[in-house]
């Protein structure tokens, strides 16, 4: 019996809601455990995909819509989702900080029924976006995953949650409208050849196409034989990785292709995708709705929007910008390792001035996002697994970091480093994790943040894109990261014990049995994806040897075909 378990894994939280919604609202434990049974059945179907194996893991495909464009011709979208090396990790990077997040969530008492609601619409939109493999279908979940997430931070944040909301909502729409003139100039430059054969009857119904027989489509489309009418266009993100599936004279057609204020449409439109993925990713000059939203966010939407949600922007890069442009990935190559080194420097050095525990670590997960742009921008293998690498691993540890700091919030309703100091000696548990997780984010031997920030240094060291000095500035922002790091390690958790309200002293209690689950499996994993790489890299390896490669060569052969020479 096949069962479909990559659409389970998405579809299982919109099913949970159903039910939820029609349990009264003083039952409250009842929606926290639902929501927390929900996360773990989709752990485990997640786990049942991968006992398959990637290479066997089918591609769920299902005719969504058709759409008749008149004399632009006939738009097929499906719904269509897949796994690969490229999402393999992220998926069961957010299947682990959404059970994670449950578990933080287990204090709310506000809206108890409307907020697991919202967390169950934000875990299906994540999981889609991660999962999707047609470009309209992956835009569906990444713009909706604002609104609940707009309305998580606007209800449960803090004081100035409503400011915060409204900046994250409105700087991320910029990013999406750009990512949607893209996307419907891709809408009228790729066909199909399947959809496109069967409705001029040149293929039969229910039979396998042979290559001689879809050769014959490409090379009517090619003379520009068919009628435009006729053509049935596609926004398969596959099908748009190869350019022959680009018609002649389109909008990002390789042959013919159209020029927009003198650059050639296809660079441009790398570059909208770029950065319509750059701000949902927090990079600098777009990252200064972030560290608001943080630091006005509850403790549990803190810990997704870092650890998942800023990783959908540099998914979504590799996924489509990569895939579709990769001669766009190798024109702005050197533009994006000099956003990459800006985001490392400027993000630690704001870092080191945050007297606000919260908005220091929100600041350094957006200098961690430096070196993910930085491992992207280098083109090379080392870079490009290390740009994802760092994504799952900043990940364990943003989350890790945002849980800690959360406890110490619901604790004394303060978050000002200068507020405290001497805590490892009221405190032990609690100090020993921060200290970890501190020196995990630094990236110190031992811990995967290391693995990742080495490996795009020496990608960066080792390409023709990129100049030596940008390496340099990427070690030194490693360097900047382990001062501001330390340095909190050192005012807040030892020296003399200090706390500015005398109140705080019977407050301030060491870990509870629950923060404990909550953290164990973050540091674990931390600490195992520093000592065994392979564990992960074995599964990113084949998919992203393959982007890379791809971009090297038909990169290279894109980008001599449209600019002059």
């Amino acid at each position: 019996m096949y069962i479909p378990l990559l659409s389970f894994v998405i579809w299982l939280p919109i099913a949970s809601l159903f039910f939820l919604m029609f349990i009264h609202p003083s039952r409250q434990r009842t929606f926290r455990c639902i929501t927390l049974g929900t996360t773990v059945l989709q752990g485990l179907g997640t786990v049942l995909v991968l006992t398959q194996g990637l290479a066997n893991t089918p591609v769920e495909r299902l005719s969504w819509m058709r759409l008749n464009m008149g004399k632009l011709g006939i738009l097929s979208v499906d719904y269509l989702v897949g796994m690969d090396g490229l999402n393999i990790g992220l998926v069961l990077l957010a299947i682990l900080i959404l059970n994670v997040g449950v578990i933080a969530s287990w204090y709310i008492q506000k809206y108890v029924k409307a907020y697991f609601a919202l967390y169950l619409i934000m875990d299906t939109l994540i999981m889609g976006s991660f999962l999707a493999m047609d470009f309209l279908l992956f835009y569906f979940f990444f713009e909706i995953v604002l609104l609940p997430t707009y309305f998580l931070i606007g209800i449960w944040g803090g004081p100035n949650r409503a400011k915060a909301a409204t900046k994250f909502l409105l700087y991320t729409l910029i990013g999406t409208v750009m990512i949607l003139v893209v996307l419907i100039g891709l809408s009228l430059s790729v066909y199909d050849p399947i959809a496109t054969g069967l409705r001029l009857g040149l293929l039969i119904p229910g039979e396998i196409p042979s290559m001689e027989q879809l050769n014959a489509v490409h090379s009517l489309i090619q003379a520009r034989a068919i009628p435009p009418q006729d053509i049935v266009h596609s926004l398969d993100i596959m099908l748009m990785a190869d350019t022959h599936h680009f018609i002649p004279g389109s909008v990002f057609g390789l042959s013919g292709g159209q020029y927009i204020a003198g650059q050639a449409a296809r660079l441009m439109g790398f570059l909208g995708l770029m950065i319509g993925f750059l701000i949902k990713l927090a990079a600098i000059p777009f990252h200064s709705w972030l560290p608001d939203a943080h630091v006005e966010a509850p403790t549990p939407i803190s810990m997704v929007l870092a650890a998942i949600l800023l990783k959908i922007g540099g998914y979504g890069l590799m996924r489509t910008a990569y895939h579709i442009f990769p001669e766009g990935a190798m024109h702005y190559a050197f533009f994006m390792g000099v956003l990459g080194v800006c985001t490392i420097i400027y993000a630690a050095l704001n870092a080191l001035a945050m007297q606000d525990l919260k908005r220091m670590v929100a600041y350094a997960s957006v200098s961690h996002m430096g070196f993910v742009l930085l491992g992207l921008a280098s083109l090379t293998h080392e870079g490009v697994h290390g740009a994802l690498y760092q994504m799952i691993s900043h990940g364990l540890i943003a989350a890790l970091l945002f849980g800690v700091v959360g406890v110490l919030q619901d604790r004394t309703r303060d978050r000002k480093i200068a507020h405290y100091s001497g805590l490892a000696a009221t405190m032990p548990h609690y100090s020993a994790i921060v200290v970890v997780g501190f020196f995990a984010a630094l990236g110190f031997p031992g811990f995967s943040g290391f693995i990742a920030e080495v490996l795009v240094l020496m990608g960066a060291l080792h390409t023709p894109f990129l100049p030596r000095w940008m390496s340099i500035a990427g070690a030194i922002g490693m360097l900047l990261n382990a001062t501001y790091l330390v340095w909190t390690i050192q005012r807040v958790f030892f020296g003399r014990l200090y706390l500015q309200d005398p109140n705080w002293h019977t407050t301030l209690k060491d870990l509870t049995t629950r923060e404990c689950i909550l953290f164990l499996p973050l540091l674990l994993l931390i600490f195992f994806l520093g000592v065994c790489p392979q564990l992960l890299l074995d599964l990113i390896t084949d998919s992203v040897s393959q982007l890379v490669i791809r971009v090297h060569t038909v990169g290279k052969e894109n980008l001599e075909a449209i600019l002059p020479q």
